[in-house]
């Protein structure tokens, strides 16, 4: 067993709002060390829709404050995280003038009601309203109000039982998990003494002092400040360190990756954002060359135990039919399909009118150690969560704020070139490295400007046999350099073969063989290498 040490502060749990936690941290000189029990960002932040959006349903329940958190921030990612998130035109049917105005008032005053028509009037004032939340550092064009006529020359083949509908426009993130990965790396650039790590058993806590495996190696540290960042798992996490809590209260979220090139077509580049018949809100858009469907809203009480039934598949593929009748989506058309927990609080009734905001639970091990806890929040708003983590902390540490993450570039969103100076970008990158402009081009696409990093060291790569868009010496390097525990974090997290629908057992099996030859982390390999359950159709 390794010799106990006194850190700053303990980070249990490596998903967006624990990683963000940990860059701001760093940023402000304090060492910290962040625990993850499987890779970061493979629980919820894995299974979210994929979307930084200013939360326009929550309009409906009155929540302003977190309206206008959430399109400020999603401006901020859009010019800190250029690299993997984009504007997405996003598209919200009207199917007729007044309707839903009833439901609406219900609505805002908590009452539960199907919301299943968002009527003209009802569609202009909330797009109105959500430009007004998103003026500042605006990054995005205002809404307009579609005719049938021009909704049917922007997106094709609607339901014609809608007579328009309100263009409004979102963001969307191409890699969530890289962009948590790319946090990690960031916060130890800015403060060696801090350290991230993924694959780690907690194994207890006595008397502040927590113990931990990993690689195989007892470790122990007393922390000054634990931060429970563990999600949907924050009440396991408590137990783990010897505390009982009951304040989570998880909804499962599924997802599929659908390939039908129509569907793909008369999208046209926008999402659709719409109420169905049950009164839900869903979405459909077009995601890595395929098209994302999404998401159900069921009550969970265990974490580890969601994945997209095949009757969650079925309704999604069947709300698609609400909106395009004339465009069949066949469960055969599934590329993959994916499940994430919302991490929210504890709360009675209906799962779908529980807040999305966050706050942070206060509470204390029996030696006097503060566990703050950090419930609830979303992909948009990590860094504004981030923010309030941290400076609770370096209150309680004494400590001045050194920096502000406002402004500060994430990974390879750092220098990221515009539409403007791009190919001057590509250019320089594939002279520099000695690889063609074609290739420089596709890993700026995959990781922003640390393409750079792997470029000078790929010489004349290989591509691979059933994935020749990927080569080995590509995937050698992530595996060198990007912390990857076993094939899963490869397929899932450090590139985009599976969520992208590219991953069969081919390509499972040639990748397989790259990663056993790398000889990196083989002892966990037996217990890494598997197959998420809702993973392939």
């Amino acid at each position: 067993m390794a010799e106990m040490r006194n850190i700053d502060v303990l980070i249990l749990g490596g998903g967006i709002n624990g990683c963000g936690t940990f860059r701001d941290l760093c940023a402000q000189g304090v060492d910290c060390l962040l625990l993850e029990r499987s890779d970061f960002c493979s629980g919820a932040s894995a299974g979210s829709s994929r979307l930084m959006h200013g939360g326009l349903k929550y309009l409906e329940t009155g929540e302003f404050r977190l309206v206008r958190e959430s399109a400020e921030e999603r401006n901020r990612l859009l010019r800190n995280a250029a690299h993997y998130v984009s504007p997405l035109p996003s598209v919200l049917p009207v199917r007729s003038r007044l309707g839903g105005i009833l439901p609406s008032i219900l609505r805002f005053f908590g009452m539960k009601a199907a919301l299943n028509d968002r009527g003209h009037l009802i569609t202009r004032l909330g797009l109105t309203l959500y430009d007004l939340y998103g003026r500042r550092f605006r990054a995005l064009p205002r809404h307009r109000m579609l005719s049938r006529r021009q909704l049917e020359r922007t997106v094709p083949g609607l339901d014609r039982g809608i007579v328009g509908a309100g263009l409004y426009y979102e963001g969307q993130i191409s890699h969530a998990e890289r962009l948590g990965l790319e946090l990690v790396l960031d916060g130890e650039a800015m403060n060696p003494g801090s350290r991230a790590l993924n694959h780690v058993t907690i194994e207890g806590q006595a008397d502040g002092i927590v113990t931990y495996s990993h690689d195989g190696v007892r470790h122990r540290v007393r922390p000054r400040i634990i931060i429970n960042a563990g999600g949907a798992w924050i009440d396991s996490v408590n137990a783990a360190i010897g505390l009982d809590s009951k304040l989570m209260g998880g909804s499962k979220g599924a997802h599929l990756v659908i390939e039908n090139d129509r569907l793909l077509q008369a999208l046209n580049g926008h999402m659709v954002y719409f109420g169905t018949a049950d009164g839900r809100v869903n979405l459909v858009y077009p995601f890595m060359g395929r098209v994302l469907v999404g998401s159900t809203d069921i009550r969970i009480d265990d974490p580890d135990q969601a994945q997209c039934s095949d009757a969650e598949a079925d309704y999604l593929r069947g709300v698609v039919a609400e909106i395009f009748p004339d465009i069949p989506v066949t469960a055969d058309q599934i590329r993959h399909r994916f499940s994430g927990v919302r991490p929210l609080p504890r709360a009675d009734g209906d799962i779908g009118m529980v807040t999305r905001d966050h706050c942070i639970a206060r509470l204390a091990l029996p030696a006097g150690t503060p566990v703050l806890c950090l419930i609830g929040g979303k992909w948009t708003t990590f860094r504004r969560f981030s923010e309030q983590a941290s400076d609770e902390v370096l209150r309680q540490l004494d400590r001045p704020r050194q920096a502000s993450t406002d402004n500060m570039p994430i990974g390879g969103g750092k220098d990221f070139p515009d539409a403007g100076t791009r190919a001057d970008w590509v250019a320089e990158c594939a002279r520099s490295a000695g690889i063609s402009p074609l290739r420089a081009e596709s890993l700026l696409h995959r990781y922003g400007t640390r393409a750079r990093l792997i470029a000078m060291e790929l010489g004349k790569d290989t591509p691979l046999a059933f994935l020749p868009d990927y080569s080995r010496e590509e995937l050698e390097w992530l595996i060198r350099h990007e912390r990857v525990g076993c094939v899963d974090d490869l397929l899932y997290r450090r590139t985009a073969i599976g969520i992208s629908g590219l991953l069969d057992q081919q390509v499972r099996t040639e990748i397989n063989d790259i990663y056993q030859e790398a000889s990196l982390h083989e002892a966990g390999l037996d217990t890494c290498f598997k197959t998420p359950a809702d993973a392939l159709p």
